[in-house]
């Protein structure tokens, strides 16, 4: 199947708080905090599907599973990684969903002559790729397998995206962390008396790339924790930039240094 448009980024804010709630749901019945998995088993039990996966990819370095719902989930992820083919991989390239309501049909057949012949053994008759970014980076894809012919309609589609968008910012936030910005507490050598500015500094930021950029405040903060994850920055000393006008943003551009001018 050919890639898809894309579906816009900036979620409803209901739909998206919604999404949010059935990750969390997920999280607290193994009493740990959100992560990737628990969007992946959120997804199958809102959406018509039988099983999620989400693969971390790259350009410049080798891509691997992270997690799956079940056996032919996993299957589906390391076919397509070991094989260099199927939605998973046009997904990501593309940066574009891949729907594929029936791996039996011709096109699916053509496209993807392993790939499709070994999912249908695996188990699976529709696949539902789709990638996870924001701007120009995407850390990977989420997949979503049906074990008989299936379309999602708009409502499930967007659904779908708002799931693939929160894994989105839990891998974003995960590799912020591991750069040394983590993004739901202070840095390590903060000390609680400086919480309070750590975080101010960041919502200020973020209301400056409001105006820079023409976007509402969450829009605007997954383009600074984006940008500090591009540049493997700490999200305050990003947000410390940006307040200082050191750092300027554009909706067409990408953000450029700048003498601090106002």
């Amino acid at each position: 199947m050919a890639p898809v448009a894309p579906v816009a980024r900036v979620m409803p804010g209901s739909r998206s708080a919604r999404i949010q709630v059935l990750a969390a749901g997920q999280a607290a019945l193994r009493g740990a905090r959100v992560g990737v998995a628990d969007v992946c088993t959120a997804a199958v039990a809102a959406l018509p599907v039988r099983g999620a996966g989400v693969s971390a990819m790259s350009r410049t370095a080798a891509s691997h599973p992270l997690c799956s719902t079940d056996d032919i989930s996993e299957q589906l992820e390391e076919l397509q990684l070991t094989l260099g083919e199927g939605p998973c991989v046009d997904a990501f390239t593309h940066g574009s969903a891949v729907l594929v309501p029936d791996l039996l049909a011709g096109e699916a057949q053509d496209r993807w002559t392993v790939f499709a012949d070994a999912a249908l053994e695996a188990g699976a008759r529709a696949v539902f790729a789709l990638p996870l970014q924001i701007g120009a980076i995407s850390p990977g894809v989420l997949d979503l397998y049906a074990d008989v012919p299936t379309v999602l309609d708009a409502e499930e589609l967007a659904d779908a995206q708002a799931f693939a968008d929160l894994a989105t910012l839990l891998l974003l936030d995960a590799r912020i962390e591991e750069t040394g910005a983590p993004v739901d507490r202070a840095p390590k050598d903060r000390d609680a008396e400086n919480l309070g500015g750590y975080r101010a500094e960041i919502d200020q930021a973020t209301g400056i790339l409001t105006v820079q950029l023409g976007v509402g405040i969450d829009e605007a903060f997954v383009r600074l924790r984006a940008h500090a994850y591009a540049q493997g920055r700490r999200l305050a000393d990003v947000a410390a930039d940006v307040v200082a006008r050191r750092l300027r943003f554009s909706p067409d551009t990408e953000p450029r240094q700048t003498d601090g001018e106002t």
